[in-house]
């Protein structure tokens, strides 16, 4: 009798079981569309995409050299022809230095001003440790309300549905500009957990970031953000 009831249990259990997986997995998916296709909405080509406050350039790896990985010079290659093309007066670039032996912000500086843009255009954010954190210190601790963002699009459609649930007036260019091999199939996985976790932050939750502190208006001088 009691072989009886735990087969009944355990089956009761694993029924239970399954439906929580599938649910799960259904709202994972369905959020994962929703920020997709909001996000895509709003990612323009450079000649559509309307005239902004900032180029927000996300971060991406830098090696101990401090030389750019492929997928950042086509961020920053991006950044650069959008400020040609005056779409926006200064370019606000954002990543991790968070540790003195690991810096891409002064990398992504160097970079643009090696291609000839003045320093007093190009603002550091250093502690842009996330997609989220380097949307929210653009709005509170750089006061841009209206952005262009600029990543690879498989990125940017996360990084625009961040920006528009934190109230800015954002809009994405893609920097695709060359075949990234096969770690783009590991990176396109991993965007489905941080869709939602970003979710979550973004629409339901808005923790601060790590670091604020005091207002860095873009509309200034970007050495001001300079620390070599």
């Amino acid at each position: 009798m009691e072989k009886l009831i735990f087969k009944k249990r355990l089956k009761q259990v694993m029924f239970f079981s399954v439906i929580a997986l599938i649910l799960f997995s259904a709202t994972v998916l369905l959020v994962n569309k929703n920020v997709e296709s909001v996000g895509t909405k709003y990612i323009v080509s450079p000649n559509d995409v309307p005239n902004a406050d900032a180029i927000l350039v996300l971060g991406a790896y830098v090696s101990p050299n401090g030389i750019v990985s492929s997928m950042l010079n086509d961020r920053l290659t991006v950044g650069y022809e959008l400020y040609e093309q005056g779409k926006a007066p200064k370019l606000l670039v954002s990543g991790d230095h968070g540790r003195k032996d690991y810096d891409e912000v002064n990398s992504m500086k160097n970079f643009l001003k090696n291609k000839g843009v003045p320093s007093q255009d190009v603002f550091m954010d250093h502690a842009g440790f996330s997609t989220y954190e380097s949307v929210y210190r653009a709005r509170d601790i750089f006061e841009v309300h209206k952005v262009i963002i600029v990543t690879q699009e498989y990125h940017l459609m996360r990084a625009v549905y961040v920006a528009r649930e934190l109230g800015l007036e954002a809009y994405g260019v893609a920097s695709d500009r060359h075949d990234y091999g096969r770690a783009m199939t590991m990176y396109k996985l991993r965007e489905i957990a941080a869709r939602n976790k970003d979710f979550l932050w973004s629409a339901i939750l808005k923790p601060k970031p790590t670091f604020l502190g005091d207002a860095i208006p873009v509309f200034g001088d970007g050495k001001v953000t300079d620390d070599k």
